[in-house]
């Protein structure tokens, strides 16, 4: 597939490469080309172009999502409506709150939300773009897991969530694709608690600085 990522800061950039690995044709779309380290990655990764959200709205069967949660609803307008029209979008955005420095607001090591415990990021996202075919994945690990995990108690699981069977099919493929098993939570109400998952995933991170795990789902 032609695939669009929307974002160009480390998740994207690791998305980007994963899914060029695949063999997928790859777009990096980008609000400021001329960022601190994007010329260095664009030269050490040729075949992946930059463009605008635009451009990759217009040219890309599907897109990821991958900019911070509070510029989401911002850059899929940039992208525009019409060309998400029908589309995959991946959403791996999380509705954390930055200070003014970048970093996430937290308490004791508990990422603070601008979402509610009955609301998700991924709701509004749905609400606002009702005719996209919107996929929660890849935001509950960080990115340094994102392709090809190895962990020596086996393969993590991604859980997922979205409206459309197929669109979630398409994910769910890509996500084997990439080394992970996939737990499909139901329609995009679930966003609430893989949204939460962050929230847990960062929680060692910040209170010991462990930062190296991901979930597994047992059953019987």
């Amino acid at each position: 597939m032609k695939i669009g990522i929307l974002g160009s800061g480390g998740v994207g950039q690791v998305l980007a490469t994963a899914f060029k690995n695949e063999n997928h044709e790859v777009l990096l779309a980008t609000r400021n080309p001329s960022k601190d380290g994007l010329s260095q990655w664009i030269q050490a990764n040729p075949g992946i172009p930059l463009c605008s959200y635009a451009e990759a709205g217009k040219q890309c069967e599907l897109l990821v999502l991958a900019v911070k949660g509070s510029s989401a609803m911002d850059v899929l307008e940039q992208t525009g409506k019409e060309q998400l029209k029908n589309k995959i979008v991946i959403d791996a955005c999380n509705p954390i709150i930055h200070a003014d420095n970048g970093f996430p607001v937290h308490d004791h090591g508990v990422i603070r939300y601008f979402t509610n415990a009955n609301d998700s990021l991924m709701e509004q996202l749905q609400n606002s773009f009702p005719d996209t075919k919107f996929v929660k994945a890849f935001n509950s690990v960080g990115n340094a897991f994102m392709y090809k995990p190895n962990f020596s108690q086996g393969i993590p699981t991604m859980f997922i969530c979205g409206n459309d069977s197929q669109a979630k099919e398409v994910v769910a493929n890509i996500l084997l694709s990439f080394g992970w098993e996939t737990e499909d939570m139901g329609g995009v109400e679930a966003a609430r608690p893989i949204e939460a998952l962050c929230q847990l995933w960062c929680a060692p991170g910040f209170q010991r600085n462990q930062w190296t795990h991901a979930f597994k789902l047992f059953k019987l």
